[in-house]
């Protein structure tokens, strides 16, 4: 699926196929996700993309192709990877941080994506990550962004605590992975999105409240109902949608020295969010931002997912081919049907 201009639908068509770099291999796509974030790459909001463009970042696959300085991988190996390939040099990688690599590549921003046959994937030593037999495509290609930015978000940087309470913001994919991993890991979970099926599926995946934003009206509004649902305000709050409306009830939820993490992209070229300050000097509130999660810590989140106690798979709701694609990426800014949209090329 190729982008010729920005804001314009995208064409399925036949490219060359990619070969491996040096130190790269090429996975043929068995599954890819449709995001949120290849809606803001096709508008045009990341620096990053050059056109043509192939978009897709989240995706699941058999290695095809291996170049030359590869040592971990082979022609057969299931494989994932992060959004956020890392170089593996830099002083970031080398303190463990590949998320936030100083050289970092990103497939389907940075260079062609996975709405296609085959994706091409650099650093493959650092980046690539090994599949359990008994996970399925579908399942496996939800947690290369989404499901693993949430786990993350919620246990990493949220440092979530069983009997906490937190509030999740926009119950997409990447909110709805955060719903779960919260309430799996004893959290009592807020969710606040404006879609009733939205908030149903988040309710299946054990929020114990569910806030319908569209009918309480502005991010006052809904940080307010959230502070009453929960005594007081949440301990740890999530935007996980990327919109001022969003970002800042997410912070104005919040209790006295509460977490917030900024999931949710927030491009610059739609302005800046203005921020209650005033609360965060006041309450001492923690802001934080969470960008995806490098692949030496997705074995923790395969183990839970292989022990059932998070179930991915359940939030894969549709599966299109790759020519239903352009027409479902246009809608990509709007509440769609709830859970996750993944392409099977």
């Amino acid at each position: 699926m190729v982008i010729e201009e920005f804001g314009v639908a995208p064409e399925v068509r036949e490219v060359p196929d990619p070969a491996p770099t040096p130190d790269g291999v090429v996975v043929r796509v068995a599954a890819t996700g449709l995001c949120r974030s290849d809606w803001h790459g096709w508008q045009g909001h990341d620096p990053d993309i050059r056109l043509p463009h192939v978009p897709g970042h989240e995706f699941a696959g058999v290695v095809v192709a291996v170049g030359a300085e590869v040592r971990g991988w082979r022609p057969g190996d299931r494989v994932t990877a992060p959004f956020v390939c890392a170089c593996g040099r830099c002083p970031s990688c080398l303190a463990g941080d590949q998320q936030v690599c100083e050289r970092q590549t990103q497939p389907g921003f940075t260079g062609w994506g996975s709405f296609a046959e085959h994706v091409a994937v650099r650093d493959a030593d650092v980046n690539l990550v090994r599949l359990p037999d008994d996970l399925d495509d579908l399942t496996a290609a939800a947690l290369g962004c989404r499901f693993a930015t949430a786990f993350r978000a919620v246990v990493g940087q949220g440092r979530v605590a069983a009997g906490e309470w937190v509030a999740v913001h926009g119950c997409g994919g990447v909110g709805l992975s955060a719903v779960m991993i919260a309430a799996a890991s004893g959290a009592r979970v807020v969710a606040v999105d404006v879609a009733p099926a939205a908030l149903e599926l988040a309710r299946r995946c054990g929020a114990a409240v569910c806030l319908d934003g569209a009918a309480l009206g502005g991010p006052g509004a809904v940080a307010a109902a959230v502070r009453e649902a929960t005594g007081g305000g949440a301990h740890l709050s999530l935007d996980a949608l990327g919109s001022d409306a969003t970002c800042v009830a997410s912070v104005e939820s919040l209790r006295r020295r509460g977490r917030h993490v900024q999931v949710g992209l927030l491009p610059a070229a739609q302005g800046r969010p203005a921020l209650p300050m005033d609360l965060v000097i006041a309450y001492e509130l923690e802001l934080r931002g969470s960008h995806g999660m490098p692949a030496h810590a997705y074995p923790e989140m395969l183990r839970l997912v292989t022990a059932g106690v998070l179930r991915p798979g359940e939030l894969v709701t549709r599966t299109i081919d790759l020519a239903a694609a352009p027409q479902a990426l246009a809608t990509m800014d709007r509440p769609t049907a709830a859970g996750m949209c993944l392409i099977r090329p």
